[in-house]
């Protein structure tokens, strides 16, 4: 399976902030906000990753990635000149997927909790179909939700940012999909909205009876980082269980360390590249843990 970050858009709703700058760029706490995705497609088992952003914005994505060598990763770099909705992702994707199964996850989603890692593995490991995630929120109108029969909990519907929501939970910005969706994507008509929207690709694939929908419980929490109030929250969440636990949130380095992606040396070489930094020596201190020193 390969991986998809749609680190596009202007970031409107964070002016002045990004005005002369990507939102995926800017510090959640400790680390650049495009981390936490990026950390989610490692931690499903996901090597092989596409950054999409603007035309503006990708060098500069490129520039502090690189080919992801450093965190045992292949990254590669593509355009959304325009922002024409979330699934418009899979056709400028469409020659990197190949026709094989895919997860994409939003630049500016964070994901944390117990059995999270399980949960990805899992849904990575599926041979066919799609595989989504909802969350319950208090403004479902912000989002696509999800309308669940009541006697089952299976998913009836999903509806593209509702102004009379069928439900509370919304879909977070966490796909999986099988070979077939870069071909629907393509043959999708752009909303109301001017967007080729990412519910539609889920509703062809609930039509279809291949979608299956994880409700995410008490024990999870995701953040969605668009706003300054949610951007306040979310680095206030990441420095509360970092300073608690002594143990940081999705660091590249060190799941590529314990995921046997690069050694203790290497990321001893990355961290003196890091300066007098509390990332760095943290890195030197998972390095030494793991190797014994």
């Amino acid at each position: 399976m390969k991986g998809i970050i749609l680190a596009g858009g202007s970031g409107s709703r964070l002016y002045p902030a990004t005005l002369a700058v990507s939102k995926q760029l800017l510090p959640v706490f400790d680390k650049p906000m495009i981390y936490y995705p990026l950390g989610v497609l490692m931690l499903a088992g996901i090597r092989e990753i596409l950054i999409i952003s603007t035309p503006t914005d990708l060098p500069r994505f490129e520039a502090m990635m690189g080919d992801g060598s450093a965190y045992g990763l292949s990254l590669s770099y593509a355009e959304q000149a325009e922002p024409n909705g979330l699934a418009e992702a899979f056709i400028i994707g469409r020659e990197f997927i190949d026709g094989g199964s895919v997860a994409m996850i939003l630049g500016d989603n964070i994901f944390y909790g117990a059995g999270l890692v399980e949960m990805l593995r899992d849904a990575a490991a599926q041979d066919s179909g799609a595989t989504v995630f909802a969350y319950g929120v208090d403004d479902p109108e912000r989002y696509g939700v999800v309308e669940f029969d009541p006697a089952s909990g299976r998913a009836l519907s999903i509806e593209e940012k509702p102004t009379e929501p069928k439900s509370s939970w919304a879909v977070t910005g966490l796909y999986f999909y099988d070979g077939r969706v870069a071909e629907i994507a393509a043959g999708l008509t752009p909303s109301p909205r001017g967007e080729l929207e990412i519910s539609d690709v889920n509703q062809a694939y609930l039509d279809s009876g291949d979608l299956r929908v994880i409700r995410l419980g008490r024990g999870f929490a995701w953040l969605d980082t668009g706003t300054h109030d949610s951007l306040h929250d979310a680095s206030s969440f990441v420095r509360t269980i970092e300073r608690r636990q002594g143990l940081k949130i999705m660091c590249l380095e060190e799941i590529a360390l314990e995921l046997g992606y690069l050694t203790p040396d290497q990321v001893r070489e990355r961290a003196a590249g890091l300066g007098s930094t509390d990332y760095a020596r943290y890195l030197v201190r998972r390095a030494n843990e793991v190797s014994g020193g």
